[in-house]
């Protein structure tokens, strides 16, 4: 144990500098950049298709193709939740994608590629009357 570093204070003042530093380059982006929103809705008229925001569109994509298919994202999410007690107690030596957790960590890495991939198709692939269409 004598070779090992204290994460208190010496780790955690390096979080919190970081943190600042990123507060700070994205309040700047906020002030620099303005948000892409549309104009405000009119209820006579309808945009279509009418997408959620990108970072709910790759389960409108999803439930576009079979609406039972938000059931298993419900249960990812819940999977999601109960992971620490899933995983078990942690090992006494921290280990980065160790084997006991190899399997947790492909399986997140599928499921954030399939979503970013759902997301990609729902935002640029997406036309009229929720077509599949070429985005050029």
């Amino acid at each position: 144990m004598k070779t090992y570093l204290k994460s208190s204070p010496h780790f955690f003042r390096l979080i919190k500098r970081s943190l600042l530093l990123c507060m700070a380059f994205l309040l700047l982006l906020a002030a620099l950049i303005p948000a892409p929103l549309q104009e405000p809705a009119k209820l006579s008229v309808v945009p279509n298709p009418v997408k959620s925001a990108w970072f709910l569109l790759w389960i409108q994509e999803l439930v576009s193709y079979r609406v039972w298919l938000i059931y298993p994202v419900m249960l990812g999410g819940i999977l999601f939740v109960a992971m620490p007690w899933l995983i078990g107690r942690a090992p006494e030596r921290a280990v980065w994608f160790g084997p006991r957790h190899r399997t947790i960590a492909v399986l997140v890495l599928v499921l954030s590629m399939g979503i970013l991939l759902l997301t990609l198709i729902g935002l640029f692939f997406r036309g009229e009357n929720w077509a599949l269409v070429m985005p050029f």
